[in-house]
């Protein structure tokens, strides 16, 4: 027999382990959309993920993914390159091989191109060093390269080469002007060893921004931003990834939409969904402390921010190697996948 205070505390345990059961079910987030049952049926097939480290700041690491959500390292977690240096940028050419743009550091003049077949061996193209001086209305700009960046606009044939430069010192009291001094430049080329007379501004709006790469989606271009100015109660947007779109490649641009990740992230990166229904994009919490992903069927929104970081395996819904910093994700072939795989070997955790 149970005494009624016996009864009582069961019955409060047996609701408690219900409730939490519920939660569990019901506060669960669903899986990302853009999945495919099948790996056959996928239009995007597999995923480069080009990177630094933590550890190795502005060198060449490789990871691969198959569904664009779970990412594994490639070669041991070693370089898979010992010449490259820069924010790693990857675009393929007019001529199917891949284009790598680099730079040794902000500090240096030039711009650093290099070309692979096959994404195995690196081999430098060309080393551009734009006249920074030399851009309309920016005169004042400091002889800095930060991120070069690279697209190839196939409709137009020309690749667009971007990078951010500012144009103020930080100061003691005011370290954060240099960066919210910032600007985005460009320069166009048909085949990245000759370029446009002189760089440009990429957006007409005064404002800080960094770690700006452009995509072509049906008739519309897009600019996907770092926010660099800085967040205040009067500027909520500062540190964050924001997106404006144009009609042509160089613009003019939109005012750039409202967030789509928390203050402080930088350095995002965009890929199609496996079934190219959705975009996944995702984004550095500095200083490389997470990755977020946020993800939209289409580029105008909305965004919802995915669960990762839980320390939960159940709760994440992506998953990347340790340490991993800035650089970009590109989509690649079910064949590129194998042989990268075959020739560097992969980690699973």
């Amino acid at each position: 027999m149970y005494s009624i205070s016996g009864i009582v505390k069961r019955a409060a345990l047996v609701s408690a382990l219900i409730v939490t059961a519920l939660v569990d079910v019901i506060g669960q987030q669903p899986n990302p959309p853009g999945q495919v049952h099948r790996r056959e049926d996928a239009v995007n097939q597999a995923y480069l993920f080009a990177h630094m480290t933590h550890q190795d700041y502005g060198r060449l690491y490789y990871s691969v993914s198959t569904d664009g959500l779970h990412w594994h390292a490639l070669n041991g977690g070693k370089r898979v390159s010992e010449e490259y240096q820069g924010h790693p940028d990857i675009c393929k050419g007019h001529d199917g091989r891949y284009y790598l743009a680099g730079n040794t550091s902000d500090g240096s003049p030039d711009i650093v191109i290099w070309v692979s077949t096959d994404l195995k061996k690196w081999d430098k193209h060309h080393t551009y060093t734009p006249d920074l001086r030399s851009t309309p209305d920016y005169a004042r700009a400091l002889q800095r390269i930060g991120a070069p960046k690279l697209y190839f606009d196939a409709s137009a044939s020309q690749y667009i080469l971007t990078w951010h430069t500012p144009h103020k010192e930080g100061t003691k009291e005011d370290p954060e002007r240099y960066w919210a001094s910032q600007r985005t430049l460009y320069v166009l080329s048909k085949d990245l060893r000759s370029f446009s007379d002189h760089p440009t501004k990429l957006f007409d709006w005064d404002m800080g921004t960094i770690d700006v790469f452009l995509r072509k989606v049906g008739s519309q271009y897009y600019a996907v931003i770092k926010d660099e100015s800085y967040p205040t109660l009067y500027w909520p947007t500062g540190k964050t990834i924001r997106i404006s779109r144009a009609p042509s490649l160089t613009g003019p641009y939109s005012e750039p939409s409202a967030p789509i990740s928390p203050n402080f992230r930088e350095a995002p990166m965009l890929i199609p969904s496996p079934d190219d229904q959705a975009w996944y994009l995702y984004y550095e919490q500095y200083p490389g402390v997470s990755y977020g992903l946020s993800i939209a069927d289409n580029l105008n929104g909305p965004w919802y921010q995915a669960s990762g970081y839980t320390f939960h395996s159940d709760w994440d819904k992506y998953s990347l190697p340790a340490n991993v910093r800035h650089g970009c994700m590109i989509t690649i072939s079910q064949d590129e996948y194998g042989e990268l795989v075959k020739h560097f070997g992969i980690v699973k955790e």
